[in-house]
């Protein structure tokens, strides 16, 4: 604890070894004789007129890019999947955060954090969220270490949510999706396609699951003649393995595949060997169709409000088969099976709803914007 201009200050030294460190692990610590020698240099700075919270020489103190780099290997194990670990990389790397990355990890102060989320918190609410969360996790971890001291600088509770307008006020961003009236047109157009971002949609559709659930499939995942596909958990975002019964429009599309596959791992493959398609490709498929101001997210929605709206299947069953959870950790618990047969007779009518032939008042809702802004 020193003063400084007459504020009070506080200067970490580094970590102490844990009291329970493992055998044969490395630590970064300081010894007690270590930190008497950094408390003398920083008296020192201290007697000389210098900030000793800036005197480099007394601390070697990464940049927070450096650190950040560092600590996202460090949690890479931990992530569901390598999706969530580019995303991290990402919003903590030169995307958002260049002005952050070369400056050191201590000398990060509200201003700095303000940077970067104001130019983003009003027009990309989630992200800005996530990334003010991962940039708080970071400044977390350097002061753990005792890299930094004081107050978190991106903490929210106390701090930024008197700087910046709350997230419930700001609009949400929600996935716009095709209303469920219009989508057996839109299934019908897209079944005359034969490029293999049409397939993946139309499965996608069919069995109302997620973007990466789909273009991550695998072969080893179904089995078609229990017309059973598999999701592991590490593709869920429940982290729960999630059994979709595939209808007989779906278990169709499969099959053509399977005849048609070559040495892709990948139900649906993409253009570089051993990798399936890009995220990108549903959606683009969906502006070449002129319906680009869709989202591919948003025929969830559309599947539940049919659910709703047209059928008497209980709201339950909608919801386990979009792989929501369902009801508290008690409900859960006595709740052992995933009402495979019920999802099925659900997956088999919504089928039978997108595959009819549409009625001749039915149009397909198109993006009439410019084709260059498509």
């Amino acid at each position: 604890m020193y003063r400084w201009r007459g504020k009070l200050r506080e200067l970490g030294l580094g970590s102490f070894l844990p009291v329970n460190a493992q055998k044969g692990r490395s630590y970064d610590y300081v010894t007690l004789a270590g930190a008497r020698e950094k408390a003398a240099k920083a008296r020192e700075a201290l007697s000389a007129g210098n900030d000793p919270m800036t005197a480099r020489e007394a601390r070697d103190v990464p940049t927070f890019g450096k650190f950040a780099d560092s600590l996202i290997d460090d949690l890479a194990q931990g992530f569901r999947n390598e999706k969530h670990v580019a995303q991290w990389r990402m919003t903590l790397g030169d995307a958002y955060c260049k002005a952050l990355r070369k400056k050191p990890v201590d000398e990060i102060g509200t201003e700095d954090v303000l940077s970067v989320l104001q130019p983003v918190w009003k027009i990309k609410q989630e992200t800005a969220s996530r990334l003010r969360g991962r940039i708080e996790r970071v400044l977390d971890a350097a002061k753990a270490k005792g890299l930094r001291s004081g107050e978190n600088p991106a903490g929210w509770r106390g701090h930024l949510d008197a700087l910046l307008p709350a997230r419930q006020k700001l609009q949400r961003g929600h996935h716009p999706a095709m209303p469920y009236a219009d989508v057996p047109a839109f299934m019908t157009a897209l079944a005359g396609k034969e490029a293999i971002a049409a397939r993946a949609l139309e499965f996608l559709i069919l069995s109302a699951a997620r973007t990466g659930e789909v273009l991550g499939a695998r072969w080893d995942e179904f089995d078609l003649e229990a017309a059973i596909w598999r999701c592991p958990p590490e593709r869920m975002k429940s982290g729960r393995v999630h059994r979709v019964p595939l209808s007989g429009r779906a278990l169709a599309i499969v099959k053509a595949l399977e005849d048609a596959r070559g040495m892709s791992e990948f139900v649906f493959p993409g253009h570089k060997r051993g990798r399936p398609l890009s995220s990108m490709a549903l959606a683009m498929q969906m502006r070449r169709m002129k319906v680009g101001h869709f989202s591919v997210h948003g025929f969830r929605s559309a599947f539940r409000d049919w659910v709703s709206e047209e059928t008497h299947h209980p709201r339950e069953i909608a919801e386990a088969a979009l792989a929501h959870v369902v009801g508290d950790a008690t409900e859960r618990a006595y709740r052992r099976g995933d009402a495979l047969s019920k999802r099925r007779a659900l997956m088999q009518d919504w089928s039978a709803y997108l595959t009819a032939t549409p009625p001749d008042d039915v149009t397909l809702m198109a993006d009439h914007r410019s084709p260059e802004r498509v």
